[in-house]
């Protein structure tokens, strides 16, 4: 893993893409922003924080359904391309980071705090 600063924010490689099969979730710590997901769905990658803004569960250890993550603990449910939480008993969004697969290896750009 490795990390420099843009005009995007701080540019961290998380895994290789190979490393996500569609349909398929994997966490990644960083010490730039946490625990993190990346999601693979039909080819598109999506990162967001990690664990879920109600339980403090890891959301990669829930289910992926098309674009949503439901959290393993009281199914709430998140839209991984906003970070929207779509259900009770979540009310606060997920953190969301722009993420692209670059020379075979997925790259987030983030901000701020891991915070949702």
């Amino acid at each position: 893993m490795s990390a420099d600063v843009t005009s995007a924010g701080c540019r961290v490689v998380l895994c290789a893409a190979d490393d996500v099969q569609p349909g398929r979730m994997l966490r990644v710590v960083v010490p730039e922003a946490g625990p993190l997901l990346v999601a693979n769905v039909d080819g598109t990658f999506h990162v967001t924080a990690d664990t879920c803004t109600h339980a403090e569960a890891s959301l990669s250890e829930g289910d992926l359904e098309g674009r949503r993550v439901v959290c393993p603990v009281h199914w709430a449910e998140f839209d991984l391309a906003t970070g929207e939480a779509l259900c009770f008993p979540a009310t606060r969004a997920l953190a969301v980071h722009p993420a692209a697969v670059e020379d075979g290896r997925v790259v987030a750009y983030i901000r701020g705090s891991h915070e949702g």
